[in-house]
């Protein structure tokens, strides 16, 4: 019996693959800060199969993320996976960002991702056997303007996974990231703000949020995206980089082979933002 544990379960990608999980027999335990989200994917889940772990918590909850990780090895007795999915964005010119919620954004989606593979590690490691996923993104590694938080963020959490993964993989554990460009979710439209008049980047800005409302009419559903997370998480030997959308893959491609200007250029393009 194959266990997953997944944090961001409630809504989007983590969601769907959850769902899909305990359709095709594995156990899922999971958890997330929405708890309406949280108690109608224990009853959808309840209906497909054995009832799941679900808990409403925070992921900067580091006593309760213990606590959670505790619950699932007494029930369980080990996990096979850790997917990391938790994560919130981040949206603006950066002279203009606010600090303070910069530093909230940067708390969960890196140290809420490190919390997670931590808490589970030692189990792995004793057991020497299980697999740590995170979800990155392709702004982290190719980093998109007006996002400059988000896009560290994600910056942060490629270097924790490829820095562990020298660490762990003496003891049998696998380590992936699953690094999508965009999933047509409300993700973007929740954080996509103008600036204030007056503001020197707000036409760019416009440009910038038209565009890209324009290019997640076409991305993947979060259906299609849990397919491509499934393989990762299936696969005997999954790759450290998981591209899981045309978009990702052809411009991490761009980004290994094509020199910075013309790089830059064709986002620039993309984006629909030279000055």
């Amino acid at each position: 019996m194959q266990v997953v544990v997944i944090t961001g379960v409630a809504q989007g990608m983590g969601r769907e693959v959850a769902l899909r999980l305990v359709r095709s027999g594995a156990t899922v335990a999971g958890f997330d800060v929405d708890a309406e989200g949280i108690e109608s994917l224990r009853t959808e889940l309840a209906a497909a199969g054995p009832g799941p772990l679900l808990s409403t918590l925070d992921v900067c909850d580091r006593q309760g993320i213990l606590r959670f990780r505790d619950e699932v090895l007494a029930r369980y007795g080990h996990v096979d996976v850790v997917l990391s999915n938790v994560g919130i964005g981040f949206f603006g010119p950066f002279e203009e960002v606010d600090l303070e919620r910069a530093s909230r954004c940067l708390e969960i989606n890196v140290m809420g991702t490190a919390a997670i593979l931590q808490a589970f590690l030692p189990s792995m490691r004793e057991r020497r056997s299980g697999r740590l996923v995170a979800v990155s993104s392709l702004v982290g590694q190719i980093p998109f303007p007006f996002e400059s938080i988000y896009s560290a963020s994600k910056f942060a959490v490629e270097g924790l996974v490829q820095s562990l993964r020298y660490e762990v993989e003496p003891y049998g554990i696998q380590v992936a990231l699953i690094q999508p460009a965009q999933v047509s979710t409300r993700f973007a439209a929740k954080i996509h703000t103008l600036p204030k008049e007056g503001s020197p980047y707000r036409e760019r800005v416009a440009r910038f949020i038209a565009r890209d409302e324009e290019l997640i009419q076409s991305a993947l559903d979060p259906g299609a995206a849990a397919e491509q997370i499934l393989r990762v998480i299936r696969a005997p030997k999954p790759k450290l980089h998981n591209p899981i959308d045309a978009k990702s893959r052809l411009f991490l491609a761009l980004n290994r082979f094509l020199p910075a200007r013309l790089r830059d250029e064709i986002l620039l393009r993309q984006m629909d933002i030279r000055p």
